[in-house]
């Protein structure tokens, strides 16, 4: 026996006898031979507790944190301030614990949980409608295109090559391999070009997405381009940051038909990068093509407010060729940590850390550019992050920056060759002047 199969040999022996078998191996007869391993896992002898706790802290110690670093990185995960009260809030058992909510009458907590969160994320991005989270903002981005496909029965979606890399890496992945099409619109100067996202408009075009403010930090002008992917009869989607609707124009406003981002913002750490929390808020013409659930408010006969599963057009709920998605779980735990984080903040506060986030990015850029050993890469609003050229391999000075206890810029070359010089620096609410200033002084000795 294995020491990780907790069956004791009496209950092997029953379990043989019930099979009429003599010996476990029977039990795999159906696997050849020579793709069988044959001999003991080459495993170290097992450790007590205390030994596992050591090891573990020893592994944990080679990584360094945020906690220990000063963070200029952004590029889709981001280092904003955490209020305490999510966290003690949030490993309460009956959130931290619990899951889909089937029977609504013992699932009260969640549900409202789960509805004070829609409502607040719709009241921010301008939409009706909200469902209750996607993995990250990938996959929401990716959800609400398979929507627009199924909605205008087309095959072609466009995409601005200013939206995340990793995103658009995503989009090609799903609709390659379901026999769509993706067509990417070229960026000039840090933003997307218009003229010809407008030229590929075409019968075939399901939906347009724009990120903004997109992967390079630049603040797009949406409105732009709204009428012409109306008069195509297209769906427009827009990929967004939620801490920048605290001062600037929601998505509803400007003309979306579905919202998506990733809120980890609200709430989350980076964690290296998970879990995320993706949103997806659309209208109510298009609601019934939404993927996952959406709780909503109702009473129980006696006059007392409650909450139910208003829509559930999941594979779990219904016939799976019906479901909108077979994505299967959704982000409960992290969607009530983003409610808590809108809730304390509130409008004011939300503002607030969008100013903040503004302001500081804005002092960064000039301090770092006052040299003219830094060149700004664009002329082009921004919001909290955005591209600097330098004389300098972006890894170098991030390897300088390092041996500073700072978590340096993203080096662009990695995904737009002609941008190999240019490195994106990410300032939120965190950063003081004082580690603005040390910033600026490091990559100036550089």
């Amino acid at each position: 026996m294995f020491p990780y199969i907790p069956n004791t040999e009496k209950e092997v022996e029953k379990v043989l006898k019930i099979l009429s078998i003599d010996s476990m191996d029977k039990l795999f007869t159906d696997i050849p031979d020579k793709v069988k391993l044959n001999r003991d896992l080459n495993l170290e002898k097992g450790l007590s507790e205390l030994e596992v706790e050591k090891r573990m802290k020893d592994l944990a110690g080679k990584n360094k944190s945020i906690e220990e670093l000063t963070c200029f990185l952004g590029a889709g995960s981001y280092d904003h301030y955490i209020p305490s009260i999510i966290k003690h809030i949030l490993l309460r058992g009956e959130f931290f614990t619990a899951y889909t909510p089937y029977q609504p009458e013992l699932s009260q907590g969640t549900l409202q949980g789960i509805f004070e969160y829609q409502s607040m994320i719709c009241n921010l991005t301008g939409m009706e409608v909200s469902n209750s989270a996607m993995y990250d903002g990938a996959t929401a981005t990716v959800e609400a295109a398979m929507m627009a496909i199924d909605n205008t029965k087309r095959k072609t979606i466009v995409v601005s090559s200013t939206v995340n890399p990793e995103t658009i890496a995503v989009l090609n992945t799903y609709l390659k391999y379901r026999g769509y099409n993706l067509v990417e619109i070229d960026e000039n100067e840090g933003s997307t070009d218009f003229e010809k996202l407008k030229a590929s408009l075409n019968k075939d075009v399901a939906a347009v997405i724009i990120q903004s403010p997109n992967f390079f930090g630049v603040i797009e002008d949406a409105e732009e381009i709204v009428k012409s992917i109306h008069d195509n009869k297209s769906i427009f989607i827009m990929n967004v940051d939620p801490i920048s609707l605290g001062i600037l124009k929601s998505p509803g406003e400007i003309g979306a038909d579905i919202v998506v981002g990733d809120a980890q913002c609200f709430g989350s750490n980076m964690s290296f990068g998970g879990p995320g929390l993706g949103f997806l808020n659309t209208t109510k013409k298009l609601m019934r093509k939404m993927p996952g659930r959406i709780a909503g408010q109702t009473d129980d006969g006696y006059g007392n407010r409650g909450f139910v599963l208003t829509l559930q057009a999941r594979e779990q709920h219904i016939r799976r060729e019906k479901a909108t998605s077979n994505i299967c779980s959704d982000q409960t735990l992290v969607s009530i940590g983003a409610a808590i984080y809108m809730a304390t903040l509130g409008k004011k506060g939300i503002k607030e850390v969008a100013l903040q986030c503004l302001n500081k990015s804005h002092y960064a850029l000039e301090k770092l550019t006052q040299s003219g050993k830094y060149k700004k890469a664009f002329d082009k609003p921004f919001f909290k992050e955005f591209v600097i050229k330098a004389d300098n391999c972006p890894c170098d000075i991030n390897n300088k920056l390092l041996e500073n206890n700072i978590l340096g810029g993203y080096n662009l070359g990695k995904n737009y060759p002609k941008y190999k010089d240019s490195m994106m620096l990410c300032v939120t609410e965190k950063r003081t002047k004082e580690d603005i200033d040390k910033l600026v002084k490091v990559m100036e000795e550089i």
